[in-house]
């Protein structure tokens, strides 16, 4: 995809690169949904990551200590609380038009992936900032939202002040 090779330009080689899809199929079955070509594709290429000492991004496979399954697992369970379903546009879940967590950042934004309305319609992302009731819907995919947080424009996230040097990354432990 275009969208990641303009991500690797900015933020380096990927050196995980999976290309096995059984976590991915595990994760897809137990929720009921399929992730997008986009997302699936950038965390295949570079795993468990921080980018620019603020955003998460956790790869399915069941062997990371960091792991999207068990992020997506706890993070529905805090979002379907009733005391938090305020400050979300929609419900959690994998239903079209529900919201499914796929990243957190160390400064309090949760990123998640709206789900379709039909299969026409295409992934959106939403970003909740969590110390405040308010909530950002960017119509652009993951890859497209990505980009634009590292090339430092305003997505919510913004890495201007985290790596003013330019993107990078790190494994997670």
């Amino acid at each position: 995809m275009a969208t990641l090779s303009a991500i690797r330009a900015l933020l380096g080689e990927p050196r995980f690169n999976w290309s096995d899809p059984a976590p991915w199929i595990e994760l897809e079955q137990e929720l009921g949904l399929e992730f997008p070509a986009d997302f699936r594709e950038i965390v295949d290429a570079y795993g468990s990551i921080e980018i620019n000492g603020q955003l998460y991004l956790k790869h399915p496979a069941g062997h990371l200590l960091h792991s999207l399954g068990k992020m997506i697992r706890q993070d529905l369970e805090l979002w379907r609380d009733e005391d938090m379903t305020e400050f979300l546009p929609n419900s959690v879940g994998a239903n079209p038009g529900e919201l499914m967590p796929v990243a957190t950042a160390t400064t309090g934004e949760a990123v998640f992936l709206r789900v379709p309305d039909d299969d026409s319609s295409p992934w959106r992302v939403v970003i909740q900032e969590f110390d405040s009731p308010a909530w950002t819907l960017y119509e652009m995919t993951f890859g497209e939202w990505l980009l634009a947080y590292l090339q430092g424009r305003d997505v919510t996230l913004c890495s201007r002040n985290t790596a003013p040097d330019g993107p990078f990354y790190a494994f997670l432990p």
